[in-house]
Formats: C-alpha cells, sequence, structure tokens
C-alpha cells in the first residue's frame, strides 16, 4: 500500500473516531431529579404543637446530633458511645458499605477509562499446510518472543457505560444511607433496652413498697384475730392480697434481666463480661423542648427516605442501561509490539509491531428481548418510586403517631395522678374506718388493691413518656446522626424522571 493510501486511511480512521468522540457525548435514558418533598405542612389533622403538661414542640427546629443527651444522663451517654464504636451489627454495616464504594471505583476504573495492559510470549512454532496449502514450499519450527503494551476502550456511545457507573454510585449511596440507618436503628435501641431496664426497677420499686404495706396489712390482721375483731377470712384475705402482689415481681425480674442481656449484646459484650450501669427513673430528665422537623425536612433527614431515593436513583439508571443495549457498541483496540527469535534482539528496531481497530456491533434481530429488558427496567423504576413514595407517607404517619401517643401520655400521668391521690384518700378512709370497727378488713384490702393499681399505673404512664418521647427523635431521623457518613451530592444526582 502506497503511502499516500496509508495517509487516506489514516485520515478516514482519525476522522472517523472524532465523530465517534462526539457522538459519544450524549447520554441516552432519563436523567435522575429528585422527587420533590410532599407539599403538606403538617402531619396530624389537627395541630402538631399541642402537648399538655411540661413538654413543648417547636415547629421548624431538627433533633440535634446525640439526641439521647436531651435525657440527662451522663450513663446513657456512655453506653450510646460504646454501642456506636463497639457493635457488631453496625461494624458489618460499615465493611458493607467500604465494599460497595470499592466496587463503585473498580466499575468507574473499566468502564470509563482505556485498558492497558502488558503482554508477553514465548513459545515454538511449527507452520503446516493449513496455513500455505499444498505446496513444497515449508518453515522449519522456530522459538519466538514476543513483549508490548495493548490498549482497549470501549467508546461510551450511547452512554450506557457512564449509567453503569451512575448506577453503581447510586447503590453505593444507597448503602451509605443503610448505615446511617442501622445507626440510627442501633440507638433506638439502646434507648428502648434502657427504658425498659428503668421500667422493670421503677415497678419493682413500688412492688417492694405496695409487698411491705401488705406484710404490715397481714400482721395487723394477725393480731386483729388474735383480739377477735377479725376472721379466718380476714387472715387468708390479706394473705391472698400478698401472693398476687409477690407474682407480679418475678415478670418483672424477667423483663430487667432480658434487657440488661439485650444492652450488653447491643455494646458488643457477652452478658456475664459487662456490667450495666445502675441505670434509674429518678436518673433521667424528661426533655421539655422537643423538635419537630418540617413535613418537607423530613425526607432529607429520614435515612430510610434516603435509601429509598437512591435505589429509585440506581432504577432510573437502570432504564439508561437498557436503552443503550439498543445502540451499536463500538470498541477501539491498539497494540504495539516487540517480537523477536532471540531473547538478545528482542528489542530491535526491526521487530517492531503494531495493530489499530476498531469493532462496530449493533443489535439487528433479538427477538425483542432487548426492548422487554427495556420495559422491564421502567417497570422496576415505576415500582421502586411507588415504594419511595409508600416509605414517605409511613414516616409521616410515623410521626403524627408519636404526636399524638405525647399528647396522650401527658392527659394519661395526669389522670394516674389523679386516680393515685383519689385511692390513696380512699384507703386512709377505711383504714381509719376499720380501726373504728365500721367496715371489715376486705374494704380495706379493696382499698389497697385500688391504690396500688394506681401506684404502678402512674410508673407505667411517667416510662411511657420517656418511651414515646425517644420514639419522636428516632421518627424525625435521629439529627444529623443519620447523616454522618452522607457525602454530598452534585447537581446530576438527586427520583423522579427528567
Amino acid at each position: 500500500m502506497s503511502m499516500i493510501t496509508f495517509r487516506r486511511w489514516a485520515f478516514v480512521v482519525i476522522l472517523m473516531f472524532g465523530c465517534v468522540l462526539t457522538v459519544s457525548s450524549c447520554t441516552v435514558g432519563p436523567d435522575f431529579v429528585a422527587p420533590p418533598p410532599p407539599a403538606t405542612k403538617a402531619y396530624t389533622a389537627g395541630s402538631d404543637t399541642t402537648l399538655h403538661g411540661t413538654q413543648h414542640i417547636t415547629a421548624g427546629e431538627k433533633p440535634t446530633v446525640k439526641w439521647w443527651r436531651a435525657f440527662g444522663s451522663s450513663a446513657l451517654d456512655l453506653v450510646m458511645t460504646q454501642a456506636l464504636h463497639d457493635n457488631n451489627d453496625l461494624a458489618a454495616a460499615k465493611a458493607k458499605l467500604a465494599r460497595m464504594q470499592e466496587e463503585t471505583s473498580a466499575v468507574a476504573g473499566s468502564a470509563l477509562w482505556p485498558q492497558v495492559s502488558l503482554a508477553g510470549e514465548a513459545g515454538r512454532k511449527k507452520y503446516g499446510v493449513a496455513l500455505f496449502g499444498p505446496s513444497d514450499f515449508s518453515i522449519p519450527p522456530f522459538t519466538y518472543y514476543s513483549l508490548g503494551p495493548q490498549v482497549s476502550y470501549l467508546l461510551d456511545f450511547a452512554g450506557g457505560e457512564r449509567r453503569t457507573v451512575e448506577r453503581q454510585q447510586a447503590i453505593a449511596e444507597m448503602e451509605t444511607h443503610k448505615l446511617a440507618a442501622v445507626r440510627l436503628t442501633l440507638a433506638g435501641n439502646v434507648m428502648a433496652q434502657v427504658l425498659e431496664i428503668v421500667s422493670a426497677k421503677a415497678q419493682a420499686a413500688v412492688l417492694d413498697n405496695i409487698i411491705s404495706d401488705d406484710r404490715k396489712n397481714l400482721d395487723l390482721v394477725k393480731i386483729a384475730r388474735k383480739a377477735g375483731s377479725a376472721t379466718l377470712t380476714d387472715v387468708l384475705s390479706a394473705q391472698s392480697q400478698l401472693a398476687r402482689d409477690l407474682a407480679l415481681l418475678p415478670p418483672l425480674r424477667q423483663q430487667l434481666s432480658r434487657a440488661e442481656h439485650a444492652l450488653a449484646i447491643l455494646v458488643g459484650k457477652a452478658p456475664a463480661d459487662w456490667r450495666v450501669p445502675d441505670f434509674t427513673l429518678s436518673a433521667l430528665t424528661l426533655p421539655h423542648d422537643l423538635p419537630l422537623s418540617l413535613p418537607s425536612e423530613l425526607v432529607r433527614d429520614r435515612p430510610d427516605i434516603r435509601a429509598w431515593e437512591a435505589q429509585l436513583h440506581a432504577a432510573g439508571a437502570a432504564v439508561g442501561i437498557a436503552t443503550a443495549r439498543l445502540y451499536p457498541s463500538i470498541t477501539l483496540t491498539a497494540n504495539t509490539m516487540q517480537e523477536s527469535l532471540t531473547p538478545e534482539n528482542l528489542f530491535d528496531a526491526s521487530g517492531n509491531t503494531w495493530a489499530f481497530a476498531a469493532g462496530l456491533t449493533a443489535p439487528i434481530f433479538n427477538g425483542g428481548s432487548l426492548r422487554a429488558q427495556k420495559r422491564a427496567a421502567e417497570n422496576a423504576y415505576k415500582e421502586a418510586f411507588a415504594h419511595y413514595r409508600q416509605v414517605v407517607l409511613e414516616s409521616f404517619g410515623q410521626v403524627a403517631d408519636v404526636l399524638k401517643a405525647l399528647e396522650h401520655d401527658a392527659e394519661l400521668v395526669v389522670a394516674q395522678r389523679h386516680a393515685l391521690e383519689t385511692a390513696q384518700a380512699a384507703l386512709k378512709l377505711a383504714r381509719l374506718s376499720y380501726s373504728a370497727g365500721n367496715t371489715g378488713v376486705l374494704q380495706v384490702l379493696d382499698a389497697e388493691r385500688l391504690s396500688n393499681q394506681a401506684r404502678l399505673g402512674l410508673t407505667r404512664a411517667r416510662v411511657r413518656r420517656y418511651q414515646d418521647t425517644a420514639l419522636l427523635y428516632l421518627a424525625l431521623g435521629g439529627g444529623s446522626l443519620s447523616a454522618e457518613s452522607t457525602p454530598k451530592k452534585d447537581g446530576n444526582t438527586g427520583g423522579g424522571h427528567r
């Protein structure tokens, strides 16, 4: 081939290469845009900020990082810090995120950049008639050596490779938000177990006082029977009351043991190797000023919503990948080799060889499978979008439930306190009447039963108020704790199609 012909072909190849690079700048498929926040302005049909008692809601304020400090317990803060550092589920989630980030880097490196390798070969060869045909000409066996770089590059003609990288990045981002969700769940579980411990101890303390009163009553009834003012039925009734109250203690002790063991596991320790701090209800402070993020901000604060948004992004990128498969695929390859029959002459200029090629693959007939894959990807996107909207609605429902629970908890505490005051007054009158001989011991025991129920009811109502307060922080996304490892998005990564 003459030098002019070679130059013409070289010009054609360069021109084709330039045209392909120009065309390859387009990316088929939908660009991802984050779904707009819901237009709703409130979580409940009534007022979101109406609470009874000492707690108040501040609308538009987000939870602070380490929200559990609002409960005023240094022991709780130490346990929470230890759990966030040593918990095994959290460690596994961190390792999974690191793996996904490395896989994303691998995809980006293989898809968007040329692949360069060094190839070397040494061998011995003998050509036969299959190469030269029926001829007396023959080449004796020979040894050969070759060494040189090879380059290959898949031109992203339709943007399928860029969509692949985009999808992998969205998946990695989803794992980032899942890690934040694991953190939030862990903090919530630690708080729940601490409050279980507090609840069991508080109820047990009340029961200890009740049982002490039962024993005193039993002694008094026995003394009255010896004096002839009480009957055996009265003694048996007092004994029965004591036995019933004693039977309430083992379940509380089991509740306490189970919560302590669960808390040890949450902090990454075996129950036998870790001592639970002495949590008590009196050592906790009920937060007075409670935050309440706006509904439009909640979708950015809750890690589960952000995870579904990232999954929606990945589903949108998958539509682009499936669309790109309908377009031709162009691959450029090139190599330059040094060849020789002896090792010492391997780098002589006479042994220099090179090759450049452009390969084209275009779908013509595949039985409609590629278009079916594209439709399947589009339906998968619709499915992910429906799940995303459902998660947003459920999160709003959770906040609404907790707000109403706090409102009702405050009412319940007031009602239980009034019930206790009334029951204690009735018990006092019953004891005075019994001492005067106007009523029997059964009336006193019945008054004591009502008083005891009111005392336990008030304790449970107070603990429930703490529990629902913690649930509010969790329903709002746990403050900036949920965003500790959340990367910032650029302008191209944000769920809807555009």
